[in-house]
Formats: structure tokens, sequence, C-alpha cells
């Protein structure tokens, strides 16, 4: 089925959810949504500033304590009625992020039933907000209960944009928070269209979507001290920035999804064919041009099978089609910026200037439909070195670095020796050995002959420099709450402790 019309972008007017209205930025600013698909400027988005998110925080804070006081399960059932919101407008939400960050369609699609899955797993969820009674002492009732924390900011990155505006905006609403939803700059349109298709289905003020560009929406944000809880996904360099930035002006409780630099382990004894699939399908190629903090962009072969390996690999990419980002048929659209489009072909120069033998990609895929937009073709370089910069850095792009290995025991210590720990695969033949290696791995999600996926309510989440805290899981849910212990005498101070037996 073709992707809809997109031409009455355009033409709308952009306006952002504060208060349950839809609003202009009240500097009356706007800044323009430039596709990567020609580098044209398709439509003016409102430029959000402070003014606009001491607005939404207002209208948080004043939703948020009728919201709390509601029972859990009418909680949970308002939020899983919006998974049937966003159902009904799939088509539409999946052609603005092929349009706005070159995602193709086909996937698109598929981030959309993946964002309604997401909040209808946490709306299922709801009851496990529950506290505990503790035997602490014979004298009292000692029970724990969970408490929102109110005003809830998720900021979110450009590569996922529906699937995330939809997934992260579940677990506060369900745990009694109202939710202020910033997207990146270069991803409003599904999150601004979202809010217009929400705004009549949840009180008014308990979600709002601020966008701005640049740093002064997410800085206030941040910064506000009526703002305690902040989820943010994105870089590294902007998740320390965001910790920083919270800390100077209070106590707040951060948790932050960022990036990757995975590995994917390839013993002797698979399947050629499937290990070459696995490693394809690890780097999210397909739909999303490797711009997944998940990806698996460390590919460490035994020396035995890596010739075999990369050759299928190699065979595999020549045949994935590369297009248009609207067209149904395309497997693979374009990076999702020119910033993005520029680092990868740095670290392609700078892959080579350091010795890696760029065996496909590289460059531009050849003909004139490519010329405008920022196409990349899937890159794989054989022949790295654990020094080398591209088996370190994040590339956030098509580019697989290719190493081999011989003993077991160093392939851990070069699969561990970088700074990230958010995912990892392991592909062997035998059960023991994957789970072996599996938990050698200082990693925070580990595939065993898979990769890529994500398994509804499995905790995903990294180590080191990847993060902290989980999503997708009963674990943000609760991360969503403050634990408050609350003890009660059973028996008035001027009577016998009935622990000694006696009876008034």
């Amino acid at each position: 089925m073709s992707a809809p019309d997109v031409s009455w972008v355009a033409g709308h007017d952009w306006r952002m959810l504060i208060g349950g209205e839809l609003v202009p930025a009240a500097s009356g600013r706007t800044f323009a949504c430039i596709s990567p698909i020609d580098l044209r400027a398709v439509c003016a988005l409102p430029d959000g500033g402070e003014a606009d998110v001491e607005r939404a925080v207002s209208a948080a804070s004043a939703a948020a304590h009728d919201w709390a006081r509601l029972p859990v399960r009418e909680r949970a059932a308002t939020v899983r009625a919006l998974a049937g919101v966003l159902r009904r407008h799939r088509r539409e939400l999946a052609a603005l992020d092929a349009l706005d960050v070159g995602n193709a369609y086909s996937a698109m699609l598929g981030d959309v039933e993946q964002g309604a899955i997401g909040i209808e797993l946490l709306s299922e969820m709801a009851f496990r907000l529950a506290g505990e009674t503790l035997p602490a002492t014979n004298t009292h009732l000692h029970y724990t209960t969970r408490a929102p924390y109110g005003v809830v900011a998720r900021i979110t990155a450009f590569n996922h944009p529906i699937m995330f505006a939809a997934q992260k905006i579940a677990a506060p609403l369900v745990a009694g928070n109202a939710v202020i939803l910033k997207p990146s700059e270069h991803s409003c349109l599904s999150a601004l269209r979202m809010g217009e298709l929400l705004a009549d289905h949840l009180p008014k003020g308990l979600l709002s979507v601020v966008v701005g560009n640049g740093g002064p929406v997410p800085a206030a944000l941040v910064r506000h001290p009526a703002v305690p809880r902040i989820g943010f996904i994105g870089s590294e360099p902007t998740g320390r920035a965001i910790q920083r930035a919270a800390a100077e002006v209070a106590v707040k409780h951060v948790t932050l999804e960022l990036g990757g630099k995975n590995a994917m382990i390839v013993c002797p004894d698979v399947d050629i064919a499937a290990a070459a699939a696995g490693a394809v399908k690890g780097m999210n190629f397909t739909g999303w041009q490797s711009q997944s903090c998940s990806s698996t962009s460390r590919l460490l072969v035994h020396e035995s099978v890596a010739d075999d390996v990369v050759a299928a690999i190699v065979e595999r990419v020549a045949a994935i089609r590369i297009g248009s980002p609207l067209s149904p048929e395309t497997q693979m659209g374009t990076l999702a910026t020119e910033a993005q489009y520029r680092k990868s072909l740095h670290h392609i120069d700078l892959a080579a200037r350091e010795g890696a033998r760029l065996v496909t990609g590289g460059a531009k895929p050849a003909g004139e439909a490519y010329e405008r937009g920022l196409y990349l073709a899937p890159t794989v370089f054989d022949g790295v070195t654990p020094d080398m910069t591209i088996a370190r850095e994040e590339v956030f792009g098509p580019v697989l670095s290719v190493m081999r290995w011989t003993e077991e025991r160093e392939v851990v210590r070069v699969a561990n020796d970088v700074r990230y720990g958010l995912t990892a695969a392991v592909w062997t033949n035998h059960l023991g050995r994957g789970l072996a290696l599996a938990h050698r791995l200082d990693a925070g999600y580990v595939w065993v002959n898979d990769a890529a996926t994500h398994f509804p309510g499995v905790p995903f989440g990294g180590y080191k420099a990847s993060g902290v805290g989980h999503e997708e899981s009963v674990e943000e849910l609760v991360s969503y709450t403050r634990l408050k212990s609350v003890n009660v005498r059973a028996w008035p101070s001027d009577r016998q402790d009935p622990s000694d037996g006696s009876t008034n």
C-alpha cells in the first residue's frame, strides 16, 4: 500500500499542545522543517522557548493533582485507549516520519504499531504499582506505597519519532504524572500531530507537546524546579549535559538511554547464512539506516569463518532496496540530518586513512535519484583493529566494522573495551557457549542467535556510558513513582506491648 499524500503538511498550521489547547510559540517565532529526502523546507514549525515551557509546567502541575487521585485502573484505561487513536492514524503518522527524518515508510508503520504496543503494555502493568507490608515489628503496621512525581519531562531522539513519542508518555501517565513531551527538533511532525490527535482524549494539561529549535526548550525543562523527573533518549554528550544542568538547580531523578558501540560475536561453529543475516539485521540498515543506539556495529568474527561471513553480508546488503522513504518498496531511506550525514562520511574517510579495508558502500548510491537527498549506501569495513576510531566511536550511521579473532578470552576483552555497554549479541550453535559469553559481556541487553529485536516487557537499558535506568518494562513504570514508607502504631502507647503475651 502506498504512503498517503503529504502535500498537506506545507499548508498545515503546526501548533504545540499546551494546557489542552493547540497554540503557537509565545514569541510567534517559527523554524523550518527540512526534509532529508531533498533538503527542502516542507513547513514552518513553532519555535518554542522558556515562556512556552513555563505555560506547560503550570498546566501540568494543575492537571497532575486530580489525575494522581484517580484509581490506577481508570488511569490505565484512559491511557490504553490512546493506542487505538494512533492505530487509526497509523498511515499518516508513518508518512510524517518518512518525510521528516527519511526512515522507510514501511518500517515507520511498524514503529506506529510498536508505539501502540508500548502504550498497551505499560497500561496492562498498572497494578504492578504496588507497595508491600513489612514485618519490621509487631507493634506497628509497616507498609509502602508508590506516589507519582507530579510533572515529568520526556525528551526523545530523532531516530524513532512516533514510536518514542507514543511509548514514552505511557509509563509516567499510568503512574499518575503529567507529561511534557519534547521531541528532537529534527523530528517534530509526528509528535505534534500526535498532540492534535490526543488533545481531546486526556484531561487538559496532562500532556503537553513542546517543540523548539535548539537548546532553549530542553534547557528550560531540565532546569525547571517544578520538573523533578526527567527521562531522556539521545546522545551521550547531551545526556551528561542534562545531568549537569539538572544537578545545578535541584536534586532530580534523571534516567538516560544513550548511545552504543555494540558488539556481535560470531563463533566458529555458526551457520554462515544465519550469522550473516543476523549481522545485517543487527545493524538496522533497513528502516532506520543504522541510526539506532542498539545497532551491532562491531562484528567480531572468528578468523576461520570471517571470509565466508563477510562475503555473505556483502551479498545481502547489495540486495537492499534504497530509495525514497515515502515509497512502500523502499527498505533503506536517507539519514536524518546533514550533520549526521557528514559525521558518517567523516568516519568512513577516517577508517580508510587508519587502514581499514572498505568492502562495500562508503558513498551515495549511483544515480540521479540520490543526488539531492542524504542517501548513503550500506558500508562494510573489514580489517578493522580495536584501536581504530571506527571501532570505538559511535557513528550512528550505516557503517559496519568487521574485526577478526582467534581466542575467546581476547574477543571478550575487545567486546568490553569501549566506554559503552548497551547491547551485544552472540552467534553460536553451542547453547552453553552462547550463555557463557552472554554473561561475560558488559552490556545491558544481550541476544544469543538473534539481534535488534526488542521484546515486550523485557527491560532495555545499558551499562557504562550507555545510560542509567531501564525502559519498556515494569522497571520503567515504577521509575516514575517515589516510594513512601508508612508506619502505623497498632497499639496505643499507654497499653502494654502485646508481644509479651499479656492482655488488657
